[in-house]
């Protein structure tokens, strides 16, 4: 559905430049729901959602039947940037194992940050628990893409079971996100080191 009072296609500059496309409802309203839930857990209410993103609560829905859609609908929007913060490059040349590790380093690094809340497809799936919750539904796609890449790299870097290996990457990744957030501190290392024991356990060279 379409934003019945679309905002102008541009804002005007004051340089004189090219003004950029200004961002309609619909992305506003998803880009404060993916903040504010990650942020504050998806228990935030309407009001404070539409009040942060500067929507009325009419227009809201008028674009998605209700929350649980929202809630859905900014995950999927938040998580191509996600995993592209999370993933090397599709062509960046490095061995499987490399790349492989290029997700944990990715991950060590976004712990240590003050404002870490976890994997943000996870923390939404246990908020919401149930697993045909439209979140639930988002968040087990991406997570299954994410256990995708890491056996597509264990074929290419010959380990023994890629399959299993790459469910076990899953659980490190997930595992180490949770005690990141669960102890208040950064991982100093351990979803590296532990990644690191599965690859060599499963064959992938150093």
């Amino acid at each position: 559905m379409t934003d019945p009072t679309p905002a102008p296609a541009t804002t005007p500059s004051p340089t004189g430049a090219t003004p950029a496309p200004r961002a309609s409802t619909r992305d506003r309203l998803l880009d404060a729901a993916a903040e504010l839930f990650y942020r504050e857990g998806v228990g935030v209410g309407i009001e404070t959602l539409c009040r942060t993103a500067g929507v009325s609560k009419r227009s809201m829905y008028q674009l998605f039947a209700g929350k649980d859609e929202v809630v859905a609908a900014s995950l999927e929007r938040a998580a191509p940037a996600y995993e592209a913060y999370l993933l090397p490059p599709a062509a960046d040349g490095r061995p499987p194992r490399a790349r492989i590790m290029h997700v944990f380093e990715r991950l060590e690094e976004a712990a240590a940050a003050p404002d870490f809340r976890g994997c943000p497809l996870v923390s939404a799936a246990v908020e919401v628990k149930s697993p045909e919750h439209p979140a639930s539904v988002v968040a087990r796609r991406r997570k299954d893409a994410l256990t995708a890449f890491f056996q597509q790299e264990a074929e290419r870097g010959g380990a023994e079971d890629p399959a299993l290996l790459a469910r076990q990457l899953t659980v490190v990744f997930d595992g180490s996100s949770a005690r990141a957030v669960v102890q208040a501190c950064g991982l100093d290392g351990l979803a590296v080191a532990t990644a690191s024991a599965l690859l060599d356990g499963a064959g992938l060279p150093a």
